[in-house]
């Protein structure tokens, strides 16, 4: 065997003086590294569907000053929101579109389900957590689902949280501090230095649960409103009683509130920008309220109040809502308590154990979900749009008939037009035959008289040619219809009807013996 040959190098070995300068530069480059790495933000983007996901990305990455996208400089990311949990990216970049201010990493998930709901967990972690935001994707196009999709994902977050390691959990507390007292400061709202380390002390109702991360809620598809109003015959009292609803519900967990449109995302990017604390180093953009227009709402965290709340309109009962909101969030459906223990419940053990809306009645008495379900009815179940109206002055919405008594009626009309058909066929069928018994007899005696001719006979030695005898038969036949319209007339010229008919007799009688036979 060859031998192993062996360098003649002198081989240089690592003294204490090399080890001291690599311990020196090593500090100064994770300096200079750390220095240019971008600061990194998560959101994680819950409900919609793959189209609307789709079009909140493309409002938030949308300049609200001149409604445009910054350029893509050929590098657009790919979404990957299809199945379970999607993916994608966006550089935050400054007015200028030249320096970039942040790294957004979206998480996207469109179904609350308890099986979907463990690929969230490992990014809920003392690292991203400070910097995390959740948005829940709402939809003016069914507003009638809107309470019951943010109970689903309310209860979601909530078990997610419980089933946090310890280390998480204290991050979420001091998110809590720190998001409760952002923007209550005295100071900052009037410019007095010598208030400003006074805050507004919290009123009733709000952040009675709050989650440990900031919550947006956007309700794309503003545009819907007017289609709502025209086809469904919506009043005002409608689009008020969602809005007093939602701000109710989202003032017990210090979230922020949105409407937006495709053509116009309005405040949306500014919103979700202050706050995950990405500030432009150009031109610091503000958030103002509005709560007047419709279909461009803007509700700020901290903003809000019960006082606010109800000057949009009297009569509506906050307390109760918020009281029977902590009952509905409060229950955690079995399947979730599953993927608290860190298990992932089988596609079975979902149905088995969720409770309907009906039993949660029956136990608790009417929930928030169900007032509101009551009041803004769903037009595709055959319920009414709106409770809040007892007359339909408009004559817009009608009473529909049930349905398996509709069924039953068209069975019925069905039976008739196909015993109809099966008549109207058997009729074609017999008129089909008879036509086809007449072509053949016709067909049968042109080839008898093509072949033998003449058809004769003899009657009493006097040759009868056939033809001639159906001949004069009909004009008998003929002669005798007149005479009995004569005989309802008055003789003309004194002449007896049985003497004309004894005439007529003969002289048929006499063209038979006259005629000559046919040879």
């Amino acid at each position: 065997m060859a031998s192993a040959r062996s360098s003649n190098f002198p081989v240089r070995r690592p003294n204490s003086s090399d080890q001291e300068k690599e311990e020196i530069w090593k500090p100064m480059l994770d300096n200079i590294s750390s220095g240019k790495r971008l600061p990194e933000k998560s959101l994680l983007v819950l409900g919609g569907t793959p189209e609307t996901q789709r079009e909140f990305l493309e409002s938030v990455a949308t300049d609200p000053t001149n409604n445009r996208r910054p350029p893509d400089r050929g590098r657009k990311p790919p979404i990957a929101n299809q199945f379970a949990l999607g993916y994608t990216y966006q550089d935050v970049l400054d007015t200028d579109h030249e320096d970039t201010l942040a790294r957004l990493s979206l998480y996207l998930l469109a179904n609350p389900s308890p099986s979907f709901t463990p690929l969230i967990k490992p990014y809920l972690n003392p690292r991203t957590l400070p910097h995390m935001l959740v948005v829940i994707l709402l939809d003016w196009n069914h507003p009638w689902l809107w309470i019951r999709q943010l109970r689903d994902w309310i209860r979601v977050l909530r078990s997610l949280i419980l089933s946090l390691d310890v280390a998480s959990k204290e991050v979420l507390e001091e998110n809590i501090t720190t998001l409760q007292d952002k923007g209550r400061t005295v100071g900052g709202a009037e410019g007095n230095s010598a208030l400003e380390n006074v805050k507004v002390p919290m009123g009733p109702g709000e952040w009675d649960e709050p989650l440990g991360i900031p919550l947006c809620v956007v309700c794309q598809n503003a545009d819907k409103i007017e289609a709502l109003e025209r086809e469904r015959g919506w009043k005002e009292e409608e689009f008020d009683f969602i809005l007093q609803y939602l701000r109710t519900i989202l003032l017990k967990h210090g979230a922020s509130l949105v409407y937006t449109m495709p053509s116009a995302p309005g405040s949306l990017q500014t919103l979700i920008h202050s706050a995950l604390g990405i500030k432009s180093l150009l031109k610091q953009k503000q958030l103002k309220h509005n709560v007047t227009d419709r279909d461009r709402v803007l509700v700020p965290p901290n903003w809000d109040s019960w006082a606010k709340i109800r000057i949009l309109r009297d009569g509506f009962d906050v307390e109760g809502v918020s009281e029977k909101w902590s009952v509905d969030i409060d229950h955690i459906p079995q399947q979730m308590k599953v993927v608290m223990n860190g298990e992932v419940p089988a596609e079975g053990e979902e149905q088995e154990v969720s409770v309907s809306p009906q039993q949660e009645e029956e136990d608790e008495g009417p929930s928030a979900t169900t007032i509101y379900e009551e009041t803004i009815r769903n037009p595709e179940s055959d319920f009414p749009l709106s409770a809040l109206h007892s007359k339909q002055t408009n004559g817009i919405e009608i009473s529909s008939q049930d349905t398996q008594d509709f069924l039953k009626e068209q069975v019925k009309v069905l039976d008739q037009l196909r015993l109809e058909d099966e008549n109207e066929a058997k009729a074609k069928a017999a008129k089909k035959d008879v036509d086809n018994y007449r072509t053949y007899t016709d067909d049968a005696s042109g080839v008898v008289e093509e072949h033998i001719g003449p058809v004769q006979f003899n009657m009493g030695g006097i040759q009868v040619n056939a033809d001639e005898m159906v001949k004069r038969l009909q004009e008998r036949e003929t002669s005798r219809a007149t005479e009995s319209e004569a005989a309802t007339t008055p003789p003309v010229n004194g002449s007896d009807p049985a003497n004309m008919d004894n005439e007529k007799l003969m002289s048929f009688f006499s063209g038979l013996i006259k005629k000559p036979s046919a040879k």
